[in-house]
């Protein structure tokens, strides 16, 4: 998808373009997060469950990690 332009309206609103929308399936009343990040405007679908939407979120970092050995090398650094 190519940049597209919107327009600011009066009450500082805008209306996301529809190619946009069907590739991020958004329906009417669906809530965007906003960021901005180094100048840009970040829009991002809100999760309707953050617990199941951040599951499994850095499971790479941790799958050669043995669980009970990390956990007793944090309780005796204690």
């Amino acid at each position: 998808m190519s940049p597209q332009t919107v327009k600011v309206s009066s009450r500082y609103q805008i209306s996301l373009p529809g190619s946009a929308r069907k590739q991020l399936n958004i329906q009417a009343g669906d809530r965007l997060l906003v960021d901005v990040q180094d100048g840009l405007i970040v829009l991002t679908p809100q999760p309707e469950n953050y617990t199941e939407h951040l599951a499994g979120l850095h499971k790479t970092i941790w799958q050669d990690v043995d669980p009970e050995a990390y956990l007793e090398k944090e309780r005796t650094e204690w």
